[in-house]
């Protein structure tokens, strides 16, 4: 703590053991490393507790900051989300328009199967709370009977009149071409005649 050297220590004691004498030196001695280890003592608490308040302040900024880029991060969550619902709708709106273009050709059976579904919640009878049990279906046996349904229904509009029936749009698939047979190859033999 004091940069004071071995001689000068010396000289202090000589100094005091003539000054206090020999009966009190013991004494005064005492006293004084009593004090000074007192001293020592308060020193390095104040030190500690200047340590603890630097680290706790930099525990409150580092506190603020992750605050600060948390809200960060839920505004970026929110705008993410708010994006992925837009795209969502768009992407809906587009089915419906796909949809409506496919019953117009179809005579409404797209339609009808589009809104079955969306009555459905997309998921093919079964919604998320619904969970099959020994009463119900089986798990499957609603996309099978829909299956069997959309069967019927295009069975039932090939057995209609072709007035009922709207034009069809598909392709026709073009009959096989016939095997070609290979060109006759004329050449001259060596008298000049043709083979």
């Amino acid at each position: 703590m004091f940069d004071i050297a071995f001689s000068e220590l010396l000289l202090i004691g000589l100094v005091a053991l003539i000054v206090i004498g020999p009966e009190r030196l013991p004494k005064v001695a005492r006293t004084a490393g009593t004090w000074l280890g007192k001293l020592n003592r308060y020193v390095s608490q104040v030190k500690q507790d200047i340590n603890r308040d630097m680290q706790l302040e930099e525990l409150r900024k580092l506190q603020a900051d992750m605050k600060e880029t948390a809200q960060k991060y839920e505004i970026m969550a929110k705008e993410a989300e708010a994006g992925f619902r837009r795209q969502a709708e768009e992407a809906g709106d587009q089915v419906s328009k796909v949809v409506q273009a496919m019953s117009a050709t179809d005579g409404g059976l797209a339609q009808r199967e589009f809104e079955k579904l969306k009555a459905d919640g997309g998921t093919g009878g079964e919604t998320a709370d619904k969970a099959p049990t020994a009463e119900t279906d089986a798990p499957g046996q609603d996309e099978d009977d829909a299956w069997r349904e959309l069967n019927k229904d295009l069975e039932a509009e090939e057995s209609a009149p072709a007035a009922d029936k709207p034009p069809s749009t598909e392709a026709q698939p073009a009959a096989a071409p016939e095997p070609r047979q290979p060109a006759e190859v004329r050449h001259d033999d060596a008298d000049g005649k043709t083979v």
